[in-house]
């Protein structure tokens, strides 16, 4: 049974930082791109950063230069820093893992507000 379990998520001024950690369970996970979506009600999920299998990433231009993901095969993780966040980083945060099949964890809410 395949597991994405995301942590990390809550309340942070804006300006202020989050790490976001995703663990994954039951894939090959060093054979799965990873990415990180977002959603807010009303509106379609959007990516907001991934990373290849082999390590490339890509991130959404509203985040370029304040988030940053990274994986670590060895632990099956795959992590989002956030750095100087606005209120309009407010989301579910999702993991995703897509590869030789398509999964999605529970969510996790990040709140930007002072």
């Amino acid at each position: 049974q395949v597991q994405l379990v995301e942590s990390g998520g809550g309340l942070v001024q804006p300006g202020g930082s989050l790490r976001l950690s995703c663990a994954a369970n039951g894939i090959i996970f060093r054979l799965y791109n990873m990415g990180w979506y977002r959603q807010v009600p009303g509106k379609q999920r959007e990516l907001v950063a991934a990373i290849t299998r082999y390590g490339s990433t890509t991130y959404a231009n509203s985040v370029k230069g304040r988030f940053t993901i990274s994986r670590d095969n060895a632990r099956n993780t795959v992590d989002l820093q956030m750095n100087s966040l606005k209120p309009e980083d407010t989301a579910v945060y999702y993991c995703n893992a897509g590869g030789m099949g398509d999964y999605w964890g529970q969510g996790t809410q990040v709140t930007v507000s002072s």
